[in-house]
């Protein structure tokens, strides 16, 4: 056989090998950020924290909160109440992680719950301690640290269910996340029957996500999507992705229906106490509107509880 022919022979031999070098490197790069991620240096008792919380199939349950969210009488205590007072919701406060923006808000944690984070604000002088006004700078901070916060949860290898802190549990919520679903969210309105239709505008108040290599990679390019879209928060970059980044990534994603998670923005079909499992504080301004408004969405369900003569 020619020198010619052997040359032709191995570089048919390479080619697929040479095509698949950029995907492999691409793979691997964006698996090493995430290990990075999960071992990063201000994980301090993270790991053991989840470990603690999970459930049995390593799902946990997480909120943040803030200086100005978790004073006494305010939205942290509404919120724990909740649980406290819900229907078979008293028993998931074992598995909630509450994360803290602040140091304040860390100490009032300790001070109220068993398992809480500081989400130490590292490399940065900003103040996440005050009401973030929605939109501005350190509010759209927040959102992308709450996002890749999550990612790490997920590459840590647990699931999870966030849920903001102004929300009030009346049901257990992860009852209406269908089984085959890798991302689930709440939405601002929903239309129609049909949870895959992803016409919805998206709330990031409550994600459920299920750990896996391509969730974690669906986290990993939502995030480095926002970097590039400076301005825009979480939500919104999702809305303009999820589509694709759902194709890309295989990840099952959906919107829950707003008849189970309940909020103020979708106020089409009143409050159903019947159906409702959770009810959000949103499209309302300031932390005082939004606990005294939840405040009495919460006496209007103790009254049907009570009606409905309904216990754990």
């Amino acid at each position: 056989m020619g020198m010619a022919s052997s040359r032709r022979k191995i570089t048919r031999n390479l080619k697929p090998w040479l095509m698949e070098q950029p995907m492999l490197l691409q793979a691997r790069a964006a698996s090493s950020r995430r290990q990075q991620a999960a071992a990063s240096p201000d994980d301090d008792n993270l790991p053991e924290l989840l470990r603690m919380a999970a459930m049995d199939d390593k799902t946990v349950i997480l909120t943040l909160t803030n200086e100005a969210f978790s004073a006494p009488g305010s939205l942290l205590d509404l919120f724990l109440h909740s649980f406290r007072a819900g229907v078979r919701t008293a028993p998931l406060l074992r598995h909630l992680v509450i994360v803290a923006a602040d140091a304040k808000a860390y100490e009032r944690c300790r001070r109220v719950h068993r398992l809480c984070y500081h989400l130490r604000a590292n490399g940065t002088a900003a103040d996440y301690s005050a009401e973030l006004p929605f939109m501005k700078r350190n509010y759209l901070d927040m959102m992308w640290r709450r996002n890749r916060f999550q990612a790490r949860v997920l590459a840590l290898g647990y699931s999870f269910v966030f849920t903001d802190v102004d929300i009030v549990w009346l049901r257990n919520p992860l009852l209406r996340v269908p089984v085959g679903a890798d991302l689930a969210m709440s939405c601002d309105k929903f239309y129609g029957d049909n949870p895959y239709d992803l016409d919805k505008k998206a709330n990031g108040g409550f994600v459920y996500a299920r750990a896996s290599a391509r969730t974690a990679a669906f986290y990993e390019a939502w995030y480095e999507a926002g970097r590039a879209r400076p301005g825009k928060n979480e939500q919104d970059v999702f809305d303009e992705l999820k589509r694709e980044l759902a194709a890309r990534h295989g990840v099952a994603a959906q919107f829950v229906d707003t008849a189970y998670l309940g909020g103020f923005c979708d106020r089409r079909k009143g409050r159903d106490f019947n159906k409702l499992c959770t009810y959000h504080g949103n499209c309302l301004v300031g932390m005082k509107t939004k606990l005294r408004k939840l405040t009495r969405v919460f006496a209007e369900w103790n009254k049907f509880r009570t009606k409905a003569k309904l216990t754990d």
